[in-house]
């Protein structure tokens, strides 16, 4: 939640202030908790919202309520990082959804949760809320558990210490995720049950480039238990090829 900037603050600080109130909990606001959440007035954050509405950072829905605009999520794709990660990733994502027929997606940590910046949908009827753009909880995602647990350690405990329920099958002990995460290194990929969607499971591993763990790449089905073997290989190679791509460039 942004804190609101200092009294004199310039335009810039109080737009960055009402831009940084949205996040992955808090994706649609009416004025008065846009407002609230900016840390400034109501008729302040009315002017700065109408005009990031008509640059196109910001929509005005029927309601009233605000939502993050497309431009923001188009400007986020001229980072340097993504934009290599969705050029080097394409042809492995795209070898990978035909060889799986299920969904694939790229991730990247942002901040306390996992920004998809790639998703292929599979042929398989599988319920699957993410979408390009989509910042979705670290502790639920199979893409967001590979991504956390090569996380610095003061996000893991902070992601830690807030962990929410999104399904009955979410993990939320604190212990048990811990011991997921331990595994996640160790084992070189993460699974998922329902815990994000009923009615989907993941599974994902990490992308390398060197030693550093850029990103995660993941699929979704409605079941992997018969088939894990075969998807996680696809996965570690499609992984392994990205990686040195990125190595490469």
């Amino acid at each position: 939640m942004a804190g609101g900037s200092a009294p004199g603050a310039s335009l810039v600080a109080r737009t960055l202030d009402v831009l940084g109130a949205f996040d992955d909990r808090h994706r649609r606001l009416a004025l008065a908790d846009l407002a609230r959440r900016a840390g400034l007035s109501a008729p302040t954050t009315l002017r700065i919202a109408r005009q990031l509405v008509a640059g196109g950072a910001l929509v005005r829905e029927d309601d009233g309520a605000y939502v993050v605009g497309r431009l923001m999520w188009d400007l986020g794709l001229l980072a340097p990082l993504q934009t290599r990660l969705r050029d080097v990733a394409a042809p492995f994502l795209a070898d990978l959804l035909a060889a799986t027929r299920a969904t694939v997606h790229l991730a990247v940590r942002d901040g306390d949760a996992a920004l998809y910046l790639d998703r292929l949908s599979g042929v398989a009827s599988v319920p699957v809320v993410s979408r390009m753009g989509t910042r979705l909880p670290l502790h639920a995602t199979g893409v967001g558990k590979v991504l956390l647990a090569h996380a610095p350690a003061e996000v893991r405990e902070a992601v830690l210490a807030d962990l929410a329920p999104v399904t009955p099958y979410t993990v939320i002990s604190p212990r048990r995720l811990d011991g997921q995460l331990a595994r996640v290194v160790r084992d070189g990929y993460a699974t998922t049950v329902e815990e994000m969607t009923l009615g989907a499971c993941s599974l994902a591993v990490p992308v390398r480039a060197g030693d550093e763990v850029v990103a995660a790449l993941g699929l979704v089905v409605a079941d992997f238990r018969h088939h894990r073997a075969r998807l996680l290989a696809a996965l570690q190679v499609a992984a392994a090829g990205v990686g040195r791509g990125l190595s490469a460039t």
